[in-house]
């Protein structure tokens, strides 16, 4: 695999197209727990395939299957050039789903947490994730963003990142502390995405393959999925990659044919006809 790559914070040579944790213990955060032992497998080929940037949080699992965990017993000792991004903020309801948010008190110890699980002295990216699961907006971010700050200034975290945010909120935390990456729904703010770009500052979309709010054009990808001999998920994959440099990829699964499928991805190539037809600017 030819690996794409960005700096994070001018520090961290990071795989621009990494692995998302979210479904390795559970498909959904409401669907059944899954064999740890295809988790542990999952990751051990991604990082020999190459990727160098796994994102996870502390709320991805349940019981006995967590995301952290696996990470740890099947990347632990981590090799050097290793990033992990976890995310802060959100409470998981009884029904496992995380639509609570933590208080600017709660936010140290679910640092401390995640670097116990993790098995590390230090943090390489730790986001601030706001507003439940709603979409971005609406508060401030400023007294929560600056604990993290201030546990980034006592060196348990390198570099700090904000999500599910808008751009108020990505200027308020960047007056607090630098911000190194914007992780927010795929498609919300394409303005944020260019501030993003002129900045320095990485941009990592989650629910890129339609998982979430808004559904992918299928009918767009099919036909350039048809011509170049690849899957949908390919392109979509593909077309990220292609759409900024500071755009970074995270797919998860919790399948090794599926993460082989989203890492071919990283060498499909898409012409100017082609991201034409995704953009639907193509002439008919």
């Amino acid at each position: 695999m030819t690996i794409k790559t960005f700096s994070l914070g001018g520090d961290l040579t990071i795989s621009r197209l990494g692995f998302g944790a979210m479904r390795l213990a559970m498909s959904t955060f409401a669907g059944p727990t899954r064999d740890p032992l295809n988790g542990i497998a999952v990751l051990r080929r991604a990082v020999a395939s190459g990727v160098n940037h796994i994102d996870t949080a502390g709320f991805y699992g349940r019981g006995a299957v967590q995301a952290n965990e696996l990470i740890r017993t099947a990347l632990s000792p981590y090799q050097d050039d290793l990033v992990i991004a976890t995310k802060v903020g959100p409470l998981p309801g009884p029904d496992g789903v995380p639509s609570g948010q933590a208080t600017p008190h709660q936010l140290r110890a679910l640092v401390e947490a995640d670097l116990r699980t993790l098995g590390l002295e230090r943090l390489d990216l730790v986001y601030l994730r706001v507003g439940g699961m709603g979409g971005p907006g609406g508060e401030s971010i400023a007294e929560r963003f600056a604990v993290l700050a201030e546990l980034r200034s006592q060196g348990l975290i390198r570099h700090l990142g904000v999500s599910n945010v808008d751009a108020g909120q990505f200027a308020e935390a960047q007056s607090i502390a630098p911000v190194t990456a914007v992780q927010n729904h795929y498609g919300d703010d394409m303005e944020l995405l260019a501030e993003c770009e002129a900045s320095g500052v990485a941009y990592v979309p989650y629910f890129p393959l339609g998982g979430g709010r808004t559904p992918l054009d299928t009918e767009r990808l099919g036909k350039v999925a048809a011509r170049l001999g690849a899957t949908t998920a390919q392109v979509q994959i593909a077309s990220l990659l292609a759409t900024s440099p500071a755009m970074l990829a995270i797919p998860g699964t919790g399948s090794l044919d599926h993460l082989e499928e989203n890492l071919a991805a990283n060498d499909l190539r898409l012409g100017e006809e082609d991201l034409s037809e995704l953009r639907g600017t193509r002439a008919r």
